[in-house]
């Protein structure tokens, strides 16, 4: 992108962020998007994939959460769907992270969100699944799990699937998991693969 587009973009607006989103960036500070936001957004909310490299720090949440957000709004004019989008991270601190960060912008808008991650009990990640939460954070492990023995649990209704941190998902550490995760999940959808800049 050159120069010269990346300065007439001052706004969440003029990515075409809705107003419901733009006030939920306001209410957390954020005035104006960073670089992978720019980037990325636009691309997103024409229905496309994504694979984005961008440092840590650098807004990398943000540019597939609000897309993300925008789309499930756009779906619940007709209905409010479930499991609508699951976000995978290497690690339970980086999941919880970006669970807070899509509470925040959602919170306007009666967003439900569960973390399913190792080292909490199984069961209370039972209940908060239950409860059908739009927005899924898992580490893959956890997530298998869950979609092997939690009762009525599965994600054939998924319309996004982001890896955050992309580039260690991919790895032989999570191959069985991820290729597992693939084959339980719809093909027709939406995929974004964001990782940090090392």
């Amino acid at each position: 992108m050159d120069g010269e587009t990346e300065e007439a973009v001052k706004t969440f607006a003029d990515l075409g962020i809705c107003e419901q989103l733009v006030e939920a960036c306001e209410r957390l500070g954020w005035k104006n998007p960073t670089k992978i936001q720019v980037e990325a957004i636009p691309h997103a909310l024409q229905g496309k994939d994504l694979i984005a490299l961008a440092q840590t720090g650098s807004g990398k949440t943000a540019a597939f959460a609000l897309p993300t957000l925008q789309a499930l709004l756009q779906a619940s004019v007709t209905s409010v769907p479930a499991f609508y989008a699951c976000i995978l991270s290497p690690t339970r601190e980086l999941a919880i992270q970006i669970a807070e960060q899509f509470e925040a912008l959602g919170s306007d808008i009666g967003l439900r969100c569960a973390v399913l991650v190792g080292g909490v009990d199984m069961g209370l990640q039972t209940i908060a699944l239950a409860k059908r939460p739009h927005i899924v954070v898992a580490t893959p492990g956890r997530l298998l799990d869950h979609l092997s023995n939690t009762k009525g649990f599965s994600l054939r209704t998924l319309k996004y699937l982001i890896l955050d941190e992309a580039d260690r998902l991919l790895n032989e550490e999570f191959e069985k998991s991820l290729d597992e995760i693939l084959t339980a999940i719809p093909q027709d959808r939406k995929t974004y693969l964001f990782s940090a800049n090392r």
